[in-house]
């Protein structure tokens, strides 16, 4: 299982939210460039980065920052937020950022994922927020009717390999990550299931890499020192 530790951007900041609310922004490191520095340091081979403001404005808002963050880091990175047309897409994989996460564009323009995985295959990654297990999309602040293991086999369906699942209610609480609804979308679709939401401690992140999940974005819980990074490095390398 991989580490992904997390940058998210809202007014060129290191910010974290608690369960989405935009409201409960909170700087949590000096700058971007210092906090990425940190995981390397630490070992992350990944950087899970999201455009705050693009997500709620849906469009490229802090995309020059996020891929020269990415470029002076040295890790593989993803990134989500605003990217809503082929043109966000290309940018970013022409900044050299290793995977693009759609998000709302899964919802509501369908076509676009289509296109986007025929053009760039797995560097095109799905994300899916759901609050009490249906989807949301447009920085979180629009509700769907659609459950999120019926738009991951959608997504699946497509040829979508990754998809990040966050549950919204889990978000920034530091109060586990939601381990059932985890494991029912790892038995129901074959993507790689990376999750996002909750991770507080070291045991988070085992109870993960015994679901099989692929990847874990980890946020607040590095910021605030209740999850060493280094060490949730070193023991999922050997699970």
């Amino acid at each position: 299982m991989i580490i992904l530790p997390a940058i998210d951007i809202k007014d060129g900041n290191c910010v974290r939210l608690f369960k989405g609310d935009y409201a409960t922004a909170k700087k949590v490191a000096e700058s971007p460039y210092t906090a990425a520095q940190r995981f390397a340091d630490a070992g992350a081979k990944w950087m899970h980065m999201v455009d705050l403001d693009g997500a709620k404005d849906a469009n490229l808002v802090n995309a020059e920052l996020i891929a020269d963050v990415a470029k002076s880091s040295g890790m593989s990175v993803e990134v989500g937020g605003g990217i809503r047309n082929m043109n966000a897409v290309e940018y970013y994989i022409s900044q050299g950022i290793d995977r693009v996460i759609l998000g709302s564009a899964a919802v509501k323009n369908p076509q676009f994922v289509v296109d986007a995985v025929k053009e760039y295959g797995e560097k095109i990654v799905v994300g899916i927020d759901a609050k009490n297990g249906m989807v949301c999309a447009e920085g979180w602040i629009d509700n769907s009717d659609i459950n999120y293991i019926e738009l991951a086999k959608r997504m699946e369906n497509v040829g979508v390999h990754t998809i990040v699942f966050t549950d919204i209610n889990q978000d920034g609480t530091l109060a586990g990550p939601n381990l059932k609804q985890l494991d029912d979308l790892s038995h129901e679709v074959s993507c790689n299931i990376i999750a996002s939401g909750g991770v507080a401690v070291l045991k988070d992140i085992i109870n993960l890499a015994e679901l099989n999940i692929y990847g874990a974005i980890c946020g607040k819980a590095i910021y605030s020192g209740s999850l060493d990074l280094k060490q949730a490095i070193e023991i999922t390398s050997k699970i």
